[in-house]
């Protein structure tokens, strides 16, 4: 049986790819490529995963219907999607919004009517963000918690996503996991996360700029506790009697999956200086638009349904994303 995995040049997309791949899985992948961040980043993933035996790769835009559903007749065995091609960035959206309405909007009803003609779908697993949280001031974020205050474009249109899921789920009896990731990182990360973006500018002898004067908090979440997590999920679907979000039964569920420990930012910047070897010069600002001040993750559901124990604190995680930065970028290691 075929996994399709989109977004499979993107961060996430890259290490499901490669995990579903060690384990012996057919994996599809797509991905648009585009220019968000540097394509040469997103190729560079593609040319290690295509290297692996079971990995076939189209160059497809998640939301253009016609070359999506042809999968669907060119791997008839397509049992299972991972949909993780999404128009990411909180800030960006500000920018260009209507990057999001495709990507996010027209792109997961793709998805979703691709899964419903699909002959078998065991499952969907989907992104969503802790973005949704919004306003939300209570800690932890539950999955029971409000999520109806977005303060971005980019949240609005990732809970637009669930609700669509929801309908789907109900409408088709289709299995699907909705996860809401909290500030994933590590090696072979985006270039417009905070860690690769410090690390550049502290190399460059750059100030960086952290916001809120650096009251800030995130739950940062290491890319192997995700992928465990996330393919953990995808091997168990919701059954068709799960209760879903609105008090109704669809085969639906929505997950935290966070490492379940706020971090200051300024210690995760120290950490970087120790990692990098340099000191940081800090640029306070204020809030910027769309901006929450702390995340943090309740994972007592997907503990308690999946397993899922996340192992890797940030004095371990930081000091390897930074091995891989060095490497990538062609420096010689501390």
């Amino acid at each position: 049986m075929t996994v399709l995995v989109t977004g499979a040049a993107g961060f996430i997309g890259y290490h499901t790819c490669t995990a579903l791949l060690a384990r012996g899985e057919r994996v599809v992948g797509v991905d648009t490529l585009n220019d968000y961040y540097d394509p040469a980043l997103k190729r560079a993933r593609l040319a290690r995963i295509s290297a692996q035996p079971g990995f076939h790769f189209h160059a497809l835009d998640i939301a253009e219907r016609e070359g999506m559903l042809a999968l669907r007749d060119r791997y008839p065995d397509m049992d299972r999607v991972v949909h993780l091609a999404a128009q990411a960035g909180v800030r960006y959206s500000l920018i260009n919004p209507f990057a999001y309405s495709r990507a996010n909007l027209e792109g997961q009803l793709v998805i979703l009517e691709l899964c419903r003609s699909l002959r078998l779908c065991r499952h969907l697993v989907y992104a969503s963000s802790s973005s949704v949280y919004g306003g939300n001031r209570k800690l932890p974020f539950a999955i029971e918690d409000r999520v109806d205050t977005p303060l971005s474009l980019y949240a609005a249109t990732k809970k637009a996503g669930e609700l669509m899921g929801q309908c789907y789920s109900h409408l088709y009896r289709l299995p699907m996991t909705g996860l809401r990731f909290f500030t994933v990182y590590g090696p072979w990360g985006r270039p417009d996360m905070a860690l690769y973006i410090f690390s550049k500018r502290i190399l460059a002898g750059e100030p960086i700029p952290v916001f809120n004067n650096g009251v800030m908090k995130r739950d940062f979440t290491y890319i192997d506790d995700i992928v465990a997590g996330l393919i953990g999920c995808l091997d168990r679907p919701p059954p068709e009697d799960a209760q879903g979000d609105d008090g109704g039964f669809a085969p639906h569920r929505l997950y935290n999956i966070g490492n379940n420990q706020p971090e200051p930012l300024l210690r995760c910047i120290a950490l970087l200086e120790e990692a990098l070897g340099r000191r940081a010069t800090i640029d306070f600002q204020p809030m910027q638009p769309g901006d929450v001040p702390e995340t943090y993750a309740d994972i007592t559901a997907i503990a308690r349904d999946i397993g899922y124990a996340p192992a890797t604190p940030i004095d371990v995680g930081i000091p390897r994303f930074v091995a891989w930065y060095r490497d990538y970028h062609g420096m010689e290691p501390l």
